[in-house]
């Protein structure tokens, strides 16, 4: 599966261009299919505008290319501002896939001018759902060379989408190939290290170099069942529980585990538990009921 790319994504911020009546329709109709326009509707005369027109430069540069910006001198070009009812300016217009998305009249401040174009970018984004979506069943039915392509595609669209960043991560660890995802983890930004798609992937690294060490769960199951108070066989047949795919099995282990001593070697159970429910993700019932039961346990 491919996804087609738009050729000014990623590649930074692009310098502030004059459009025309003649030039509207290819650098803003057509170009807000590759990227987001923001177009500033002025006059040379027009006070304000000399105020807004800075300030929005400055916030469209700071995403970094995933929003351009156009300028339109509306002495010149009067058929455009006609056409879209510009009755006074400063006139901002946000568009998107070849139409208009949002706008504002007038000089705004530097944090309505952010939420705006923050307002653009998420709308942008939910673009990305889709695709999200289609590489997240790859994974799980195994195509993991799709997953692995439509991950990095999303990400070449958009390099800091962290949800397609820790898709990949875990595409690559399903793979076979954990030292690689481990360097790619590494990469990752420490002020996104606590995002939920990140913590999802580094929980699964977590769980599969332990999974590396775990024992048979049979015989791990008899060594537990000869003597129920054995903290350590009941810890390691949690992991490998966990590890041949049976969650919810290890979650309960690890639950009676915490009941029977939640300080057992400095609180193993709640972190292991904490491990799987991030490697389930924050909306997976499985780990919405194991947080439950555990917080359960331990404001008792």
């Amino acid at each position: 599966m491919t996804i087609e790319l738009g050729a000014a994504a990623g590649q930074g911020a692009a310098p502030v261009v004059d459009v025309t009546d003649q030039t509207f329709a290819t650098d803003v109709l057509d170009a807000s299919n590759d990227v987001p326009i923001i177009v500033d509707f002025w006059a040379p005369w027009c006070g304000p505008c000399k105020t807004l027109g800075p300030m929005l430069e400055e916030a469209v540069a700071k995403t970094n290319g995933k929003v351009r910006m156009v300028k339109v001198n509306v002495d010149e070009n009067q058929a455009i501002a006609g056409q879209l009812r510009v009755q006074s300016i400063p006139a901002v217009f946000a568009f998107s896939e070849g139409r208009p998305v949002d706008a504002f009249m007038g000089a705004l401040p530097k944090n309505e001018i952010d939420a705006f174009i923050k307002r653009l970018l998420d709308g942008a984004g939910a673009g990305f759902d889709e695709a999200l979506q289609a590489a997240e069943e790859m994974l799980a039915q195994g195509a993991v060379p799709d997953a692995l392509q439509t991950f990095a595609a999303i990400l070449q669209e958009d390099p800091e989408e962290l949800r397609a960043k820790g898709g990949l991560i875990r595409a690559t660890l399903a793979g076979d190939d954990i030292e690689q995802a481990k360097v790619m983890l590494a990469q990752v930004p420490e002020d996104k290290a606590d995002d939920p798609a990140i913590a999802k992937a580094r929980a699964e690294i977590e769980l599969a170099e332990q999974a590396a060490e775990a024992g048979e769960t049979a015989e791990l199951r008899a060594k537990l069942d000869a003597d129920p108070a054995d903290h350590q066989a009941r810890f390691d047949l949690a992991v490998a529980l966990s590890a041949s795919g049976q969650s919810e099995e290890a979650i309960d282990e690890l639950l009676d585990l915490f009941r029977r001593d939640r300080e057992w070697n400095d609180g193993a159970a709640k972190d292991q538990l904490f491990k799987i429910f991030d490697a389930l993700g924050p909306q997976d019932p499985l780990g919405l009921t194991g947080r439950r039961k555990l917080s359960s346990m331990i404001f008792v």
